[in-house]
């Protein structure tokens, strides 16, 4: 193993198995109760009449309904008081299912500390609302020549309180500003509400909410303002299937049109007469097999049985358990044909570091999952593909991995054992590849389906014995601006 993995950078590898524990005695400091509440007010509020506009616009689903009109008029009257310009302007989005006992607790601290209508409640304020109707009034107020709602609006930082599903919808949103030519793409920043928080802890924001919270959500609001950004790839995903009626999938997928795949790999066999379409977009993983299954069974059972999960530890407690029941460990190979490796049902197709044609690469027939992976954390921050040695990427045409490096890391886990070694961070995951885009085909033979997930939503995806699905993974053009926290 020494001669593949260098040491971890910045400590031993195998602290991030503790470092939710760690980033909340971290956030235990006494900095946030010297922070004046009207200091912070002023710094990160808004105008009143620029978050009742904002608060009337996604209300009415209309960014110039008259009574915006009446409020930007009389911001503007003769003998107004000019309005007072934000230094660092905030809007959160929170999941206030999240987090326990913490979501409800959290959002009233915050509408406190920053004013109720710049808090949005995702059960009942949508991100894609928001960015059609709220920052539209903003920026309609900013082509009247409203000076304060122009510097508003181009220093506007958003954060996200949830898990790495609620970070990934909202930037998925947020997004859609480069789409339409609305820029500045405002930053998001992360404050921790879910079970592994991966992308929390990619980027500086933690594993796990704080435990003095209350002090520690005046030091965060505080410093998300001036904290430098940086920028994260999101991979669009296109599955193609032989049309079977609907899929039970995810929120973070979307039936579509039916949509050709890349022309410049062509299909072997027949096509089927009619397929189904599915896209969305995924941030930090999508996997195939074994790791799958066991998530789609542990949602299930805690949906079916949410007085179990009554928390993070719970959670992880509940899941791990779950996976000893999965033949995730013990392997009646003869008896089910969907606990045998994936070689069996499985061709992946890679588009190589600095190569623009397509190749058909070879699945290790051990592996019994597989997963493409954007972030240097995986399963509640380890690091599965390892910090490897110059003279190993080299050996392997590898390049160092990086959240905005353009590449997806491929790797196996073989079975529970291996995949246990390899959470503990003992060891590295089965190197499979790294690739600018991937195209993976399943075809069922005795198998009837497979098990898929995208970020920690899973679902249980059909197979046919005559026609293959198709799963393509390639690079969104835009990326997501983040805030860089510690």
């Amino acid at each position: 193993m020494s001669s593949l993995v260098a040491p971890a950078r910045g400590g031993s590898s195998t602290a991030s198995g503790r470092s939710s524990i760690i980033d909340s005695l971290r956030n235990c400091t006494f900095s946030g109760v010297m922070i004046h509440k009207e200091e912070l007010k002023k710094k990160i509020m808004m105008p009143e009449y620029l978050r009742l506009a904002m608060k009337e616009a996604i209300q009415a689903k209309d960014d110039e309904a008259d009574t915006i009109s009446q409020l930007f008029e009389k911001a503007r009257a003769v003998g107004a008081e000019p309005p007072q310009i934000p230094e660092s302007p905030l809007v959160v989005f929170i999941n206030s299912k999240s987090g326990g006992r913490h979501g409800p607790k959290l959002k009233a601290r915050l509408q406190i500390l920053m004013g109720e209508e710049q808090v949005f409640d995702l059960s009942s304020v949508k991100p894609h609302e928001f960015v059609q109707y709220g920052l539209a009034c903003l920026e309609n107020f900013a082509r009247l020549g409203d000076t304060c709602a122009k510097e508003t609006r181009e220093k506007l930082r958003v954060v996200v309180a949830g898990g790495d599903g609620t970070v990934g919808w909202v930037l998925g949103c947020l997004g859609e500003l480069n789409k339409q030519g609305r820029l500045p793409v405002p930053p998001a920043a992360i404050i921790p509400l879910g079970t592994g928080n991966d992308l929390s802890r990619s980027f500086g924001w933690g594993g796990s909410f704080p435990f003095n919270w209350k002090s520690s959500i005046k030091r965060t609001l505080d410093r998300i303002g001036n904290d430098p950004t940086c920028y994260l790839d999101s991979w669009h995903v296109l599955i193609s299937m032989p049309a079977e009626g609907d899929l039970d999938i995810p929120y973070s997928l979307k039936a579509t049109e039916e949509t050709p795949l890349d022309q410049e790999l062509e299909v072997e066999g027949e096509l089927p007469e009619k397929v189904s379409c599915y896209q969305g977009v995924f941030y930090n993983y999508f996997s195939i097999g074994m790791d799958a299954q066991v998530a789609y069974g542990f949602h299930h059972l805690r949906n079916e049985k949410p007085y179990l999960a009554q928390g993070p530890i719970s959670n992880k407690l509940i899941y791990s358990g779950y996976s000893c029941t999965q033949g995730w460990f013990c392997t009646p190979c003869t008896s089910d044909p969907g606990l045998r490796g994936l070689n069996n049902i499985l061709r992946i197709y890679i588009k190589k570091v600095n190569c623009s044609g397509w190749e058909q690469i070879p699945v290790p027939s051990s592996v019994r999952a597989i997963v493409a992976l954007n972030l240097p954390s995986y399963g509640s921050g380890r690091n599965p593909w390892g910090h490897l040695k110059p003279e190993y990427l080299e050996k392997r045409g590898f390049v160092d991995a990086h959240a905005d490096d353009g590449f997806l890391e491929i790797f196996g886990l073989k079975q529970g054992w291996h995949a246990s070694m390899v959470m503990s961070e003992l060891i590295s995951a089965k190197h499979i590849a790294q690739a600018l885009a991937i195209r993976f085909e399943l075809r069922g033979g005795s198998w009837k389906k497979a098990y898929m997930q995208m970020d920690g939503e899973p679902w249980k995806q059909p197979m046919d014995k005559e026609f293959s699905t198709f799963v393509e993974l390639k690079r969104v053009p835009f990326r997501s601006l983040m805030v860089k926290g510690q």
